[in-house]
């Protein structure tokens, strides 16, 4: 198929990226002890799996492949607050400077900073590409990106391992107090 140079550039990048959440979702999936964790990570492996493929495929074929196949995760919110964490404590956590195993918080760490970073990667690439198919195939890989940062971030907040609070509702009214809707 044939590529503008800056998509090239941009899909040899993502590839690499790819490449990396692949190898490291491998190991994660089997050191992950938390049943919960290990099936999301085995949930969204497969995707994965496929993202990186069909990048190959766009690199390596003649022709356009078939995008069809590949849609955005179904996303499924968990959290019954979106301010308010489920858990009232959160567990203090030092990094671990010794050779050993991954803990599940550091797995999950690991995978939704992988996600954000992906996420960020696919929204930068895909306002760069010039081929049609190319774009909808890298948005539908960005909302992938962006839903499985999404469970993992739930996932994490559930465990307390990612804080969640609202924002103090002093700096809500002063932001609030600034901006104000143009009139139709």
């Amino acid at each position: 198929m044939q590529l503008a140079a800056h998509e090239l550039n941009e899909l040899s990048e993502l590839i690499a990226g790819c490449y990396n959440t692949v190898t490291c979702m491998t190991d994660s999936i089997s050191k992950a002890r938390d049943p919960e964790l290990k099936e999301l990570l085995q949930k969204h492996f497969p995707l994965h799996v496929q993202d990186y493929n069909l990048k190959v495929e766009f690199v390596q074929s003649q022709t356009t492949p078939d995008i069809s196949k590949f849609q955005p995760a179904e996303l499924k919110p968990g959290l019954n607050s979106y301010t308010q964490a489920p858990v009232s404590e959160f567990s203090s956590v030092t990094p671990r400077t010794n050779t050993g195993q991954q803990s599940d918080r550091e797995i999950a760490t690991a995978y939704l900073l992988n996600q954000k970073g992906s996420a960020k990667n696919y929204a930068a690439a895909v306002t760069e590409c010039a081929n049609p198919d190319l774009r909808t195939f890298l948005e539908n890989a960005f909302l992938n990106s962006s839903r499985h940062a999404y469970e993992m971030w739930q996932y994490m907040t559930k465990k307390g391992y990612y804080p969640l609070m609202a924002a103090p509702q002093n700096a809500t009214q002063t932001i609030a107090s600034i901006y104000q809707p143009v009139n139709q």
